[in-house]
């Protein structure tokens, strides 16, 4: 087994897990490893033949930015999540580390390729892609008409999945991988209102706030009830 993958933290729940030993090691052998400190790009809309990549830890934002130059975070990308445009001439949106992520990334060709030759992989991917899909349609539901409360704990309820190493319940803490700014951004609210209402429901008794960007998650069941997850 490629050393690389045997101590991969995602090697279970990223779309490759579906390969065999020999093909993953085949797969493994045309990528690289790659690290992004906070704010580092790894394509921009319009880049030609932009990397394809599993996200092995951190996170990312997918964005773009309309006529007045404006930035719209239009998803996020958590640990085990595909990140690239498959058989297109170039990207069409930035993505950008939120935090100090490292990834595995491949050449555009390369993942195509491996996509003719492993069905099951093809198969992981538009999975993946169909899971991609329903969040991005949840968010623009959450943000055209929950209320701010709902859409914050929604939010929160999302990042302690995402920080979860089981589906079976969220983590019991994470750091927030987006500035109250970036959380405005991301829910069509204002950074006053985030943070209002983080405070609003750590009253409630459903979050604790411990330091700048740690969450501490105090009542699951009623984060989630909030949230309507």
């Amino acid at each position: 087994m490629n050393q690389t993958c045997a101590v991969c933290p995602v090697r279970e729940s990223a779309a490759c897990a579906v390969l065999t030993e020999k093909e993953r090691d085949a797969l493994a052998a045309a990528g690289s490893t790659r690290v992004l400190k906070r704010g580092e790009m790894l394509f921009a809309a319009g880049d030609e033949e932009a990397a394809c990549a599993t996200l092995v830890s951190g996170a990312l934002k997918v964005t773009a930015f309309d006529a007045e130059g404006n930035e719209q975070i239009l998803s996020l990308i958590h640990p085990s999540g595909f990140i690239g445009e498959l058989f297109s001439p170039f990207a069409h949106h930035d993505v950008v580390a939120l935090t100090e992520s490292q990834l595995c990334t491949f050449a555009r060709k390369d993942i195509e390729r491996a996509v003719s030759e492993y069905p099951a992989l093809a198969q992981a991917l538009l999975r993946r892609s169909q899971e991609d899909l329903l969040a991005t349609r949840s968010l623009l539901e959450l943000t055209a008409h929950a209320s701010a409360e709902t859409r914050i704990a929604a939010l929160l309820h999302d990042f302690a999945g995402a920080a979860s190493h089981t589906s079976c319940h969220i983590a019991d803490s994470f750091d927030l991988p987006l500035t109250r700014g970036e959380m405005a951004n991301m829910l069509g609210l204002t950074i006053e209102t985030v943070s209002r209402k983080m405070g609003e429901l750590e009253t409630m008794g459903a979050i604790t706030r411990n330091g700048k960007r740690g969450i501490d998650i105090a009542d699951p069941a009623l984060l989630r009830d909030i949230s309507g997850r």
